[in-house]
């Protein structure tokens, strides 16, 4: 009997974000009224849209890296790329195509200073990433609002600010908006799939499984259980975290594109800002930690957060009347969700000492 109390106190403390989730989704999904058909459709746009980005997450958790709050890097090469095809009028899937082509450079160079830095931070990858992410921001700010149009050619009068160099605010993406969304057409009734982009993030699946299982892969799960043994053992661990970081940073330039063909528009400024919170934050309200996720915590935490974001301003609005409360619960969770799930994982690395310390002493 106390082992299965035992067990049910292990399993809480283990998914004890998910079940708080799916709690407040149950209360949340009657207030707001939203019809199942609904909820369905907006589910199934909103895992398409996200889950790519998600997805470039999991390679740095499995080399002990933690959670990748340098994916923003990604996400702004990404967005160069679509700058670019949007000046040189590509559209349609050709377009979406060249801009992986032009941001995956950018990105693989990105990747690898942040791999470089986070090298010389070992233990505070995080919080590195994290201010690394605002530094390069930094970067992309000086070259897009003061190179591109006066050092970078730029010819579509349409992108360039009044003065004749540096780029609008908002781009529209007409030429790829939904591009791959509607690449198959596919109706269950009244509801839209789309089919092509979940079959790419079907692939990206497909490719992660696959390279757990190579020599990378498994010289990455090494170093994520133990450096110091892993080093022992041969295996370069500096250059395979790099390595990590360069592949996390590329998923992340695709994961944005495909983001960003889905909401048809860009805020050139901001629309990377929040790419690497909300993904951290879905994947930890799917019951992934700093150290172990996987591909279900994935999907769950994408569906879990993203029906939040639905109800919530509803449910808000029948509850005390102010639909805006939804907007204020969106940054509150994703801030919230991330600073809960490190307190989780500080507390349960302390349980799990103590429980080795009494395992050693016989206890």
């Amino acid at each position: 009997m106390a082992g299965n109390k035992k067990d049910i106190r292990s399993v809480l403390a283990d998914y004890a974000v998910p079940i708080v989730f799916i709690g407040l989704s149950a209360i949340a999904i009657p207030l707001s009224g939203f019809s199942a058909t609904y909820l369905i459709q907006e589910m199934l746009t909103r895992l398409a849209r996200n889950s790519f980005l998600v997805l470039s997450l999991l390679i740095p958790i499995l080399a002990g890296m933690g959670l990748n709050f340098g994916m923003v890097l990604g996400a702004m090469a990404g967005q160069i790329g679509l700058i670019f095809v949007t000046d040189w009028a590509v559209a349609g899937w050709p377009g979406m195509l060249l801009a992986s082509i032009v941001g995956m450079p950018i990105a693989i160079v990105l990747g690898y200073i942040c791999g470089a830095v986070l090298n010389r931070a070992k233990g505070r990858e995080m919080v590195t990433s994290y201010i690394l992410g605002f530094f390069i921001n930094g970067v992309y700010q000086l070259v897009v609002l003061y190179g591109m149009g006066r050092l970078i050619p730029i010819s579509n009068p349409q992108l360039v600010l009044s003065r004749g160099y540096g780029i609008r605010n908002a781009i529209n993406l007409t030429g790829i908006r939904r591009t791959l969304d509607t690449l198959i057409p596919f109706k269950i009734g009244t509801i839209d799939v789309p089919v092509a982009t979940f079959i790419l993030i079907g692939v990206f699946c497909l490719f992660i499984i696959w390279f757990r299982r190579t020599k990378l892969g498994q010289d990455m799960r090494a170093i994520g259980q133990d450096m110091a043994v892993a080093e022992a053992a041969g295996i370069p661990v500096e250059r395979t975290r790099i390595i990590a970081i360069i592949i996390s940073t590329v998923l992340a330039c695709f994961g944005q594109i495909i983001f960003l063909q889905n909401i048809g528009t860009m805020n050139t400024y901001n629309s990377h800002d929040q790419a690497g919170m909300f993904a951290i934050a879905a994947i930890l309200i799917g019951g992934a930690s700093v150290s172990r996720a996987t591909i279900a915590n994935v999907f769950v935490g994408v569906v879990l957060f993203h029906l939040m974001f639905v109800v919530s301003p509803m449910a808000g609005k029948e509850l005390i009347g102010q639909a805006q409360l939804g907007e204020y619960f969106r940054v509150f969770v994703s801030y919230g969700i991330i600073a809960l799930a490190l307190v989780l994982h500080a507390w349960k690395r302390h349980r799990d000492k103590i429980a080795a310390r009494s395992s050693l002493r016989g206890e």
